[in-house]
């Protein structure tokens, strides 16, 4: 049985997972917004595609054999080099999905909403990437939605706020560069906010606690993931124990 969480899952932070779990979370969000934003407004979903040069692991099997003799007759014995195993860096293409709230009689984007991912908060071309595509957002008639929900990683450049494991950013062209903040830790609920449209429209609640347990849910995600162990990236002890009463608590009659 898996823990109900009252926030943020931290076990669908795993690498592993994330992926999956980012590209359920926008196409809930897409589902859920189209169900209450047309016809005047359409959510659809785009992708942002890079090449990123990293260094990737190597399996833990020898890729070598030393041998002390050549059997063959008439040759010189030859001891083979033993060679240290290394890492070379590859070239892996990336895609990324977001968000775009478009005004169906005109074309013109009025929000971007993202989902962070970890390639954006660490060094290399994902943040080079986003960076960019978050700045021209910022510098248009655009509004901006940004969804952090992972506690590794630098949090996004703004000024102001206070230290939080997660966070959302509401930024409305209109008030920039003022910006709406949500910051929540890993025992509260995840918050709800409006997702920004034109002026004088009615705006929807975008209830991201329901859309995660929706993601989680759709994806069966509870077969994937071994409550008993430490999340990856690792809690505090004491959240640990804590997600262990939540365990205990679900368990109880």
């Amino acid at each position: 049985m898996s823990p109900q969480f009252p926030g943020m899952n931290p076990y669908l932070e795993n690498p592993e997972l994330w992926s999956e779990v980012h590209f359920g979370l926008i196409s809930v969000l897409a589902r859920s917004l189209n169900a209450v934003i047309t016809p005047k407004y359409r959510a659809a979903v785009e992708k942002r595609v890079y090449s990123d040069t990293l260094l990737v692991g190597i399996p833990d099997v020898a890729v070598f054999q030393r041998s002390s003799k050549m059997t063959k007759p008439q040759q010189s014995v030859v001891t083979l080099s033993e060679a240290l195993v290394v890492t070379v860096p590859i070239v892996e293409e990336t895609q990324e999905r977001f968000l775009e709230i478009r005004e169906v009689g005109t074309g013109t984007v009025v929000t971007v909403v993202e989902v962070l991912s970890p390639k954006n908060k660490r060094a290399g071309e994902g943040k080079v990437k986003y960076n960019a595509k978050r700045q021209a957002v910022l510098n248009s008639t655009a509004h901006l939605v940004e969804i952090d929900l992972l506690r590794t990683g630098e949090p996004m450049l703004m000024a102001g706020g206070i230290a939080s494991d997660y966070r959302i950013l509401v930024s409305r062209a209109n008030c920039r560069p003022a910006a709406g903040l949500y910051p929540f830790n890993l025992r509260e609920s995840l918050p709800c906010f409006l997702l920004p449209l034109c002026p004088g429209d009615r705006e929807p609640v975008i209830d991201l606690q329901t859309v995660l347990k929706q993601t989680y849910e759709e994806a069966a995600l509870d077969l994937a993931i071994d409550y008993t162990q430490p999340p990856i990236p690792p809690v505090s002890e004491d959240d640990f124990a804590w997600i262990q009463s939540l365990n205990l608590v679900k368990e109880s009659p």
